[in-house]
């Protein structure tokens, strides 16, 4: 029996990974293993991005790729499930349930199976005792899969938005009651679980917050002199609002022409971004670095006074934290789990999603600002993100959830 203090032996159940934009996975495992327990990676695949980070790097040296594995030995694992009937036909009648709704449909949910076989087969050898997914969509269906085959039990926490478009689909519910428990990342995302889940199952739904390494923030550097500089970070995707925060740097020109904006990440929509910064004529004035390693991301809010997040949808970004935590203030759309970590006229300015002159006059608000006004509200939004977000208290909560 696992008592509350032992170290665990745990097994990560990722669908792509790791991804640029997923360091808080890396940071979350790396921080219960300094606290004593034992990670195994399990990803489906390796991520698509290019892999800057040396961190990352390592982390995929450490991960075991399920795909990767082969065709032989998956299918071994699976003909090898076959072994305890009652568990393999209660795992297929999940499997078609889970296929039926989902836009993946039954075919990919009968490979989930397969994977989930072959997950089952590697934490049961490495003594595993409990798995953990991120997100709530196909990696949280292989772990609740394994768990019917004989594998680990299994929680997994939820980010949103992408699972919040598609619940039924995802079939959330039955992940959830099926689950030790289920992570929301704020109070919104718990509150949107409960939509899905039965009421009865709502007291398996915690809440631990995605964290920070607070050693990584050391002292803030000063609050640049001159004009305002804005930086924004996120793939390049619909539901980050990149073109909006293009249309408001143009407004903005009027009465900053000197205000500069910096863009981190990369991804579909960059031609769409490209296109707006020339039809606007501000090359000059907005910069586009592509995915860069977590040093260059803190330089660069280093030489920011603000994060700009113009997003339509949203979890609780990891990148407002990062900010807040680096001594620098946020724009962001009160969307989802945000208004619950920025607070307007305290670490920053909140506006409607999607409208550009709200957001220009924000950015224009900040820039007329007083130096002093700024760095109280950068103090403050610093100690609030060391408050609610620090990876080690955060990983900690996980682990009693866990053994508990």
């Amino acid at each position: 029996m696992q008592h509350r203090d032992d170290p665990l032996k745990l097994a990560y159940v990722l669908n792509s990974y790791p991804q640029p934009s997923h360091s808080f996975i890396r940071r979350e495992i790396r921080s219960l293993e300094s606290q004593g327990h034992e990670v195994i990676r399990l990803a489906m695949r390796p991520g698509d991005a290019p892999l800057v980070d040396a961190q990352d790097r390592e982390e995929a040296a450490a991960t075991t790729y399920v795909l990767k594995s082969g065709g032989v030995a998956l299918m071994g694992a699976f003909l090898r499930s076959l072994s305890t009937p009652g568990r393999f036909f209660g795992a297929l009648r999940l499997a078609i349930r889970c296929g039926r709704p989902s836009e993946a449909g039954i075919v990919k949910h009968l490979i989930y199976l397969v994977e989930a076989a072959f997950v089952a087969e590697r934490c049961r050898a490495a003594g595993v005792t409990h798995a953990h997914a991120h997100f709530g969509t196909n990696a949280t269906t292989v772990a609740m899969l394994s768990q019917v085959l004989g594998g680990p039990e299994y929680s997994f926490t939820v980010h949103g938005p992408e699972e919040f478009d598609a619940p039924r689909a995802l079939s959330l519910g039955t992940k959830i009651a099926r689950s030790k428990f289920a992570v929301a990342i704020s109070s919104y995302g718990r509150s949107q679980l409960s939509r899905w889940a039965e009421p009865g199952d709502w007291d398996r739904i915690r809440i631990v917050h995605c964290g920070i390494d607070t050693t990584r923030f050391p002292d803030p550097a000063p609050l640049p002199n001159g004009p305002p500089r804005f930086v924004s970070i996120g793939r390049f995707v619909e539901q980050k609002g990149q073109l909006v925060l293009i249309d408001a740097m143009a407004s903005l020109r009027d009465t900053h022409p000197d205000a500069h904006l910096t863009l981190i990440g990369d991804g579909v929509m960059r031609p769409q971004i490209e296109a707006r910064i020339a039809l606007h004529g501000l090359q000059d004035r907005v910069t586009l670095t592509g995915w860069v390693d977590e040093p260059r991301i803190l330089s660069e809010l280093n030489a920011a006074h603000a994060l700009v997040m113009p997003s339509f949808a949203e979890g609780l970004p990891m990148v407002i934290m990062e900010a807040m935590a680096a001594g620098r203030l946020t724009i962001a759309t009160y969307i989802a789990g945000i208004p619950e970590l920025v607070q307007p006229g305290k670490t920053g300015w909140l506006v409607p999603a999607g409208d550009v002159e709200t957001l220009s006059a924000a950015m224009r608000d900040l820039a007329t600002t007083s130096p002093q006004a700024m760095q109280q509200m950068a103090t403050a939004a610093r100690a609030r993100a060391f408050d609610r977000h620090n990876v080690d208290n955060e990983a900690a909560k996980l682990a009693g959830h866990i053994s508990g």
